[in-house]
């Protein structure tokens, strides 16, 4: 008895105090309320008055979760991480982001999401991981250039100046952020960033060795924080201000600020010290009182668990013993199952090497009749090539040749359509052979254009022919292979294109040594091919739908052979297309130039440097595309000291619309710009102007991106930093080649 009454006192105890403290409203909160409350936590994390920010946070979070309001749980962890990462606790913090991004992905909190990827940048760079510091940054930067956020945007470049300051090599790169950051964040009202960007700017300034600058700076940034009580800031800025004076040989002045920041530093963690040490006594009292009631209650729980144990003995013993009987029932059943199973599999087996043998019989049995077939259509066939090649002895006149040659070319082209047509039954056993010669491709395709041009023009189909005059003359591969491929594809093209166009293209994208690649294309604005059947279509047999058969004929046998004969040549085709819009089928091939031509090439190319001059820069017009004030300002002035007449465009959007209205001889383009990328400007000029030249004058990486430039429309890549003889002999080369064909 006496034990219930003090469990009771003690209850009514800790009710008192334990209500009074309560720091939830039982009424039901408003989003508002816990918005205000995330700002208090942010500025309580500016003044180092982490106590108060925990509380707040807590309190937030608590509230968050009684409304169920999932972006402000998400945020709580974001802002928790930001003062765990001002804390130098870096692992804590990215546990919090973790679990915030992950509730931001599954809510499709897109502004909430960004924000803690600036949050786990910082994070990772406090950790020395600045590649994926970097990622989550440019990640960001991304969303917050597409939302025009120009606050956020200072706030990153701030942050990537701070990743590229840790290196010396990267220093330069850092001031370059900074004065980015400076530009975004000049009208901002966020006055902590803006401590933050002075304070990096001094130590920019130290690096450099301009310490009046790097005092300016830190005053700047000292002014700032001491305007908005920004503890932490005032305490990194005195000890800057300190390190200036020692640099100096000062050590006056430097002991001075020493002593400030030691006094700022002592505040904080009196501060501090003082919250923790009244939330220590409040815990203990807590865990005093609740260790009371856990004892006196703990006598009453042993009587009631003896009771439990006694009949939970009872209950397991009568369950065990019914599972036991399953199990032996279950066993029983399984045995008798396992042997009907077993021969059920073995009458399978039989009947699938039953099968297998019926296949192999009609497979051989195909082939027999393909083998006939075709020997009985090449026997008409070799009479047609014959005579036509017997025609052409004759001294024909020049309309006859043309048809006689168009005729001999068909004639050879079907001979091999009959033989590709026993290959496929041949690719997968490697027996097909390549037969490698030395030909001339541009004389190989205009004999297919012009067997093809009657189809087209019964078609009212119009054929464009484009080829990249920097391809040999001659080049090693098997012709009649590559002819096939062709007329496969244009024939199919002009099959399902009626009073259209189609353009064939062939362009070099890389030659090293005597090995040349070559891209072709073939384009039509045709009939298009649904989504869902593009991936069937180069099967055997295989149309679009059953209406375009009906429609247009044909076996669906054209696109298997491309796709078989790219692949025996190590190549594959690429397709896009949309219903009623046309389609493009592109593929790479590889070739030999034989000596002959090769050296014949360098010859050329070394006739044509000894003849460009700086002087035909000349009055012309060239567009520099760059979004850096300073690389727009340098490359500028480099082009008008050889009386170049000059423009610039910010971003690629202004510089499509500044082709379209204007005539430029060349453009320098960047590739990394806010808004489109200069990848994405120029596949939209190449839609509209496919001759002017157009080079790549940016900072990346090369060595993996080069096919990507030369098959977006680029034509040539001068990597900054470059020599200006590099610079200026590209620029000239194209110049003058752009003269040779207006």
């Amino acid at each position: 008895m006496k034990n219930l009454k003090l469990i009771l006192i003690l209850l009514c105890c800790f009710a008192q105090f334990g209500f009074q403290d309560a720091p939830i409203s039982e009424t039901e909160p408003k989003p508002a309320q816990i918005k205000q409350l995330l700002n208090d936590a942010e500025m309580s994390i500016d003044m180092m008055q982490f106590d108060q920010a925990l509380n707040q946070l807590h309190k937030s979070l608590e509230l968050s979760k009684r409304i169920n309001h999932n972006r402000y749980i998400a945020l709580s962890s974001s802002i928790l991480a930001r003062m765990y990462g001002v804390r130098h606790e870096y692992d804590k913090g990215i546990t919090q982001l973790e679990r915030a991004i992950s509730i931001q992905r599954e809510i499709d909190d897109e502004s909430g999401l960004h924000y803690s990827y600036i949050m786990y940048g910082k994070l990772l760079n406090n950790k020395g991981q600045k590649e994926r510091a970097l990622k989550y940054l440019n990640l960001a930067h991304d969303y917050y250039t597409e939302t025009e956020n120009d606050e956020q945007l200072g706030i990153i470049a701030l942050n990537k100046a701070i990743i590229f300051m840790r290196e010396d090599k990267t220093r330069d790169r850092a001031m370059s952020e900074l004065n980015n950051a400076g530009i975004y964040l000049e009208e901002s009202n966020n006055k902590y960033e803006l401590s933050r960007l002075h304070y990096y700017l001094a130590r920019g300034h130290i690096y450099q060795g301009d310490f009046q600058k790097a005092e300016k700076a830190a005053l700047g940034s000292l002014e700032i924080a001491s305007s908005g009580n920004f503890t932490g800031m005032t305490l990194y800025t005195y000890g800057i201000l300190s390190e200036i004076e020692e640099n100096r040989n000062n050590p006056k002045e430097a002991l001075a600020y020493l002593k400030k920041k030691e006094q700022v530093s002592d505040a904080v963690f009196n501060a501090n010290k003082e919250a923790l040490a009244f939330e220590a006594r409040s815990r203990s009292g807590l865990d005093a009182l609740k260790s009371t009631v856990d004892e006196l209650t703990l006598q009453t729980a042993e009587q009631e668990r003896t009771l439990k144990v006694n009949k939970l003995t009872t209950i397991l013993s009568v369950a065990l013993i019914t599972i036991l009987s399953l199990l032996t029932l279950s066993l029983y059943k399984n045995n008798n199952l396992r042997a009907r199973a077993n021969e059920l599999l073995q009458k399978k087996n039989s009947e699938l090497v039953l099968a297998k043998e019926n296949a192999e019989k009609a497979s051989l049995a195909k082939a027999q009749f393909l083998t006939t077939i075709t020997h009985e259509l090449r026997t008409p066939l070799y009479a047609v090539t014959g005579l036509t090649h017997l025609l052409l002895e004759e001294s024909p006149t020049e309309s006859q040749k043309e048809h006689l040659n168009s005729l001999k070319f068909s004639g050879e082209y079907l001979l091999s359509l009959i033989n590709n047509i026993l290959d496929l039954n041949k690719l997968e056993a490697n027996k097909v052979e390549i037969v490698n010669s030395n030909f001339d491709l541009e004389k190989r395709m205009s004999d297919v254009l012009i067997a093809l041009k009657n189809s087209a023009d019964e078609r009212n189909t119009k054929l464009h022919f484009d080829f990249d005059k920097s391809i040999p003359e001659k080049l090693g591969g098997d012709p009649l292979k590559i002819s096939q491929i062709l007329i496969n594809l244009i024939g199919n093209s002009i099959k399902f294109t009626e009073d259209g166009d189609i353009w064939i293209s062939v362009k070099k994208t890389k030659q090293v040594d005597k090995n040349v690649t070559l891209l072709f294309e073939i384009r039509d604005n045709g009939e298009g091919i649904g989504k869902e059947k593009q991936k069937a279509i180069f099967d055997n047999f295989t149309q679009g739908s059953t209406q375009i058969n009906r429609k247009f004929g044909g076996t669906g046998l054209g696109l298997s052979i491309v796709k078989n004969l790219l692949s025996l040549l190590g190549s594959e085709i690429d397709l896009e297309s949309e219903l009623g819009e046309g389609s493009k089928f592109t593929f790479e091939l590889d070739f030999e130039a034989p000596e002959v031509e090769l050296k014949k090439a360098i010859a050329t190319a070394k006739i044509d440097q000894a003849k460009i001059t700086n002087e035909i820069m000349e009055d012309k017009r060239i567009l520099v595309v760059e979004d850096n004030k300073i690389n727009q300002m340098i490359t500028r002035k480099i082009l008008e000291k050889n009386k170049v007449i000059c423009d610039v465009a910010d971003n690629g959007t202004i510089a499509i619309e500044k082709v379209q209205n204007n005539n430029f001889d060349l453009i320098l383009m960047d590739i990394h710009m806010p808004g489109i990328s200069g990848i994405e400007a120029t596949i939209e000029i190449r839609k509209f102007d496919e001759f002017i030249p157009i080079i790549a004058l940016t900072a990346v990486t090369l060595d993996d991106n080069l096919d990507e430039f030369y098959l977006n429309g680029f034509n040539d890549i001068i990597p900054k930093p470059y020599k200006t003889e590099e610079f200026f002999h590209k620029i000239n080369k194209y110049l003058a080649a752009r003269e040779t064909t207006v």
